[in-house]
């Protein structure tokens, strides 16, 4: 079955300031500025452009700034950060770096968990950048803080997973290690230590959970549940039963406390396996129109139209709701570069295509010729287009009371705030959009895997993580500006 997926961004663009409800653009020859309305009105959704356009006549309205509200020692950590992550020298040789202490079996002064030196500098600079702490009570303060900035709330993930790299064929991470070095020299019984890893996976999440709030998500990788589970998965089957009673039990308290999951995509070499147990757990708990339990769909690969197709026929036969995330992909470097599509804009189409259509109710055939099943929408992007356009969207027609659904928007904690912040600059008094973080949390050896694939994503965003330099150095240099002038009129 193949899918007709339309539709691009009509949101603000990089460059464009955000006042109020309106949008500056550019100076234009002579005209001088323009003042764009973000949300059109309904009748203008049957123009071809739905935006508005008047001359900047009207009093001035006072700018606003996205990452005024981000505390100092953030924006200095989130500045050196981005100044690595933007320049490829500096960002090769930290990904080297990282790289080598991500390996399993490290000496004293590799380990980043028994080296205090080398646990002092990674913690203070790209472990509190994009994770939210070592233990529950650093965890707790993290979200805190996030939630006291304006977030709706947490996504928060246990940080143990597990990759598989396509070129050597190989598992990378925690739970392979543990296995390895657990059996070599002693005579256990490979099957009951496996159960043993599962276990551990399981309390790991089920403390996350118990972190969490009303309103808030789970993020779970189920390759962190060890060799037995991601086997499983290898072969497009599912995990063992005492990884099935495990998920039974997370989203059974999930649902009592009132935090839904995302099930995180993952390597390409565990996903069908992955996809089945998330469907075998939507149709249990994805009732009566809410979610508790999503799939994570990758815009970047190509047969996700597909893939998508038979989820969505899934939900309109079985009557549960389909838990859609959408994202791009983080897993281009170890996954097979056939399997996804061969540029960046035919991903940013792939993923507008889905968001937008979604928000329509009107997915291929779903929506036309067949009728639209149970959807609750979550996007995961950095791309401000991307985003900016289906809130657009969604405000549209909830306001022309057309049919969409609902949907919750996210970025990583520690990337892309100038995104998250001139989102939430646009909060109506019905909480919409909501916008959440992202973060993990975990000892410094298992959130290494993580930190890395961060380093990669902004190696691989060059565009992105440039504009995110840009906007903290801008910010910066604001507040140096401001205090220099307070000062001087004291």
């Amino acid at each position: 079955m193949t899918l007709r997926l339309a539709g691009k961004p009509l949101g603000p663009r990089a460059g464009d300031i955000l006042v109020g409800q309106w949008t500056i653009l550019p100076k234009q020859a002579s005209n001088g500025p323009m003042v764009q309305r973000r949300f059109a009105s309904s009748q203008s959704q049957r123009r071809p452009a739905s935006t508005l356009q008047v001359q900047a006549d009207a009093a001035p309205q006072t700018v606003s700034y996205p990452l005024s509200v981000i505390p100092l020692r953030v924006l200095l950590r989130s500045l050196l950060v981005a100044t690595i992550s933007s320049k490829p020298l500096l960002l090769h040789s930290s990904l080297w770096v990282m790289s080598i202490l991500s390996k399993p079996n490290r000496g004293f002064l590799l380990n980043v968990d028994r080296n205090p030196i080398l646990h002092g500098i990674l913690k203070k600079t790209f472990y509190e950048q994009f994770c939210a702490g070592e233990n529950a009570a650093e965890t707790k303060a993290t979200i805190k803080e996030l939630k006291n900035m304006g977030f709706r709330g947490v996504i928060m993930t246990y940080a143990k997973e597990t990759v598989f790299d396509h070129r050597t064929k190989t598992e990378q991470g925690l739970g392979v290690a543990a296995l390895e070095s657990k059996q070599a020299g002693k005579d256990l019984d490979p099957a009951l230590f496996r159960c043993a890893n599962i276990e551990a996976w399981r309390k790991g999440t089920m403390e996350t959970v118990e972190q969490l709030e009303d309103g808030d998500y789970l993020a779970v990788k189920v390759t962190g549940a060890g060799p037995t589970v991601t086997e499983a998965f290898s072969k497009g089957e599912l995990p063992p039963q005492q990884m099935i009673d495990a998920m039974d039990e997370i989203a059974t308290r999930c649902k009592e406390r009132k935090v839904r999951i995302l099930v995180d995509a993952e390597s390409q070499h565990f996903q069908t396996g992955i996809a089945r147990l998330t469907l075998d757990l939507m149709r249990k708990f994805n009732r009566d129109g809410y979610a508790v339990v999503y799939n994570t769909y990758q815009a970047y690969l190509k047969k996700t139209p597909e893939t998508l197709a038979r989820h969505l026929s899934a939900a309109l036969e079985e009557g549960f709701t389909l838990g859609l995330k959408v994202v791009r992909g983080a897993y281009m470097a170890s996954d097979e570069r056939s399997l996804i599509l061969d540029t960046k804009q035919q991903t940013d189409d792939q993923y507008n295509g889905i968001a937008q259509g979604a928000l329509k109710q009107n997915i291929g055939e779903f929506g036309s010729t067949k009728p639209w099943p149970s959807v609750n929408l979550f996007l995961a992007s950095h791309n401000r287009d991307s985003v900016m356009s289906a809130h657009q969207l969604h405000k549209q027609r909830t306001a022309a009371g057309l049919p969409t659904v609902p949907v919750g928007f996210a970025q990583l904690h520690g990337m892309s705030d100038e995104v998250s912040f001139s989102l939430l600059q646009l909060k109506e008094a019905d909480g919409t959009p909501e916008v959440y973080k992202c973060s993990t949390w975990g000892g410094m050896g298992e959130c290494l895997a993580y930190l890395l694939r961060r380093a990669i994503e902004n190696r691989d965003a060059v565009l992105r993580t440039t504009d995110e330099y840009n906007a903290l150095k801008a910010e910066f240099g604001r507040r140096f500006r401001s205090a220099f002038s307070f000062s001087t009129q004291k």
